[in-house]
């Protein structure tokens, strides 16, 4: 039985970054579809309705965070990462409520992005998105970054583009 390709639409208004990315993708086995504006996809949502998405925040006209919605509407069980350049972690509580699996600061690599598609936060330290209050969403969302940074609070600081001390002070809030 011959295996079908995985489809994957990535959005960015970066040109350069969307070629880079493509045939990166490419190579690891998906079928790409590319598009460089939020009104630019919403066409190729509709009809091609992929497996895999990647779209940036930041986009002319509407935001990612509007393909995240209407993707995760059309195909609730699509995979969508979430890049930014402009990454707070209120947006990254958005977009994981709107429906994405993650979201990675840029610059991210093909290999961040693929290992993203596979996060699967185990179901006891994932609170259903509609009844977590936004604090434990972000709570959950820096212990997750955390985590993936090995516990470096320096790191996830870094990733996080926040003050070390705030990242603390956020982490000590949810410990008690």
């Amino acid at each position: 039985m011959p295996r079908t390709i995985p489809s994957l639409l990535l959005v960015d208004d970066d040109h350069s970054f969307c070629e880079v990315m493509e045939r990166a993708l490419e190579r690891r086995g998906f079928a790409v579809s590319c598009a460089h504006s939020a009104e630019e996809a919403l066409p190729m949502l509709q009809t091609h309705r992929p497996e895999y998405a990647v779209f940036d925040l930041k986009l002319p006209g509407a935001s990612g965070l509007v393909l995240v919605e209407m993707l995760h509407r059309i195909k609730p069980e699509a995979r969508v990462v979430v890049l930014s350049g402009y990454a707070s972690v209120a947006t990254a509580v958005d977009a994981v409520r709107l429906g994405a699996v993650h979201f990675l600061s840029k610059p991210a690599n093909a290999d961040e992005v693929v290992a993203a598609f596979s996060y699967s936060p185990s179901p006891e330290n994932k609170p259903l998105m509609s009844q977590a209050s936004s604090d434990q969403q972000e709570a959950e969302y820096l212990k997750r970054v955390l985590h993936e940074q090995h516990g470096n609070i320096s790191q996830t600081a870094r990733v996080l583009k926040m003050h070390r001390r705030t990242l603390q002070r956020k982490l000590s809030r949810c410990q008690s």
